[in-house]
């Protein structure tokens, strides 16, 4: 599995609960979280899955998203 880093604005509780069950379908649960304390709201995933599945997902929930490198 690859760990994953991205670039979000998940910047609360509410919004974790909305993009939860369109990352719990591609990564599945447990294998991403969100640091809403860190300033650039840093997603970090843990997949096996392409980036553009998770940037799907994310996008799909409303939400902006980028890839760090």
């Amino acid at each position: 599995m690859a760990e994953l880093k991205f670039k979000t604005n998940i910047n609360c509780g509410s919004c974790i609960k909305s993009v939860k069950p369109f990352l719990d379908e591609v990564v599945g649960e447990g294998n991403w979280a969100v640091d809403t304390d860190n300033t650039e709201k840093i997603l970090t995933v843990n997949t096996d899955e392409e980036v553009s599945e998770v940037v799907e997902a994310v996008s799909d929930a409303g939400f902006k998203i980028q890839k760090i490198d």
